[in-house]
């Protein structure tokens, strides 16, 4: 897989040096935020990141090249270019093949981290079951690649416009652990708490890398969700973000938004009837998280 991966120089003297490293995905960057937050966001995580005794290794397709890590240059051209693809499991194969650009999902992100040998990874929210999947069978590859590739996902839980129960259901037939960092409740990205319970409760970083080591050297292989609640401070009210969501699924219905695109409508509705608050969320949680989840690889790769 060599000719496929890049490996930016400060991830390669990580490797070499045996520092822990932390995978970052790049739809946030390109499809997730509006310029110029998605680049200033992307920095700060990469630092946040550095400052608690991690390698950051922020993940895209350029040009045809998996690059893992990302130069300042390259993360201005992720947030600013406007044909970057929003890269899963299936566009993988076709965008490397054509020398073509695109923004990792969760999904794909998880793909790339395990054949670079990185086992955290650092996201916003997972992907899930979507709201009346029983109809449109609309089921995110995050949770399918979750069951199958050996790294631990940090996040704020799943993305509260999912129908969460269902989400928890599917992980759990897979043999998905959710990991709540101090919480028994699943957060749900923008609230810090939801009706649903997490797999196990865990205290410590350390515990949470004791949990991921017992798991694959058990040959459990797949992943896990560390789910890890977004800062109080900047936790919206749960009935009040929960009617903004259903409305941002009525109109997307009625616009006929559907498959790849529904999460990015959403989120961007989500972020005009807020004001601005659900933005400001998206950033402190993914900050929180990069901060969990660089705790979380230095006692990982203490071991």
């Amino acid at each position: 897989m060599n000719h496929y991966l890049d490996l930016s120089d400060e991830v390669q003297k990580a490797f070499h040096s045996q520092q822990p490293v932390v995978a970052l995905e790049s739809t946030i960057i390109s499809h997730g935020m509006p310029y110029p937050q998605n680049v200033e966001t992307a920095r700060e995580v990469e630092q946040i990141i550095r400052d608690n005794g991690a390698v950051p290794a922020t993940i895209a397709i350029l040009d045809g090249k998996i690059k893992v890590g990302l130069s300042d240059e390259e993360l201005n051209e992720l947030g600013t270019r406007t044909d970057i693809a929003k890269a899963s499991r299936k566009d993988l194969p076709y965008l490397l093949a054509n020398q073509k650009s695109g923004a990792t999902t969760v999904a794909a992100t998880m793909i790339c981290a395990e054949l670079a040998g990185i086992r955290l990874f650092v996201t916003g929210g997972i992907g899930g079951v979507h709201r009346e999947a029983e109809t449109t069978m609309d089921i995110s590859a995050d949770l399918e690649e979750l069951a199958q590739s050996n790294v631990g996902v940090i996040c704020a839980g799943a993305k509260s416009i999912l129908d969460l129960g269902l989400t928890l259901e599917y992980l759990e037939t897979k043999g998905v652990p959710v990991i709540g960092y101090q919480t028994e409740t699943l957060p749900a990205f923008f609230t810090r708490s939801s009706p649903y319970s997490v797999h196990f409760r865990t205290e410590s970083p350390k515990q949470i890398a004791d949990t991921l080591k017992a798991k694959w050297e058990l040959g459990l292989e797949g992943g896990a969700v560390i789910a890890n609640p977004i800062p109080e401070n900047t936790a919206l009210d749960e009935s009040f973000i929960n009617r903004i969501i259903d409305d941002a699924i009525s109109q997307a219905k009625r616009r006929g938004v559907t498959g790849k695109d529904v999460t990015p409508f959403l989120l961007s509705e989500v972020n005009r009837q807020t004001e601005g608050k659900s933005l400001e969320a998206n950033i402190s949680l993914i900050k929180s998280n990069a901060e969990l989840g660089a705790r979380v690889a230095v006692e990982y790769y203490l071991q």
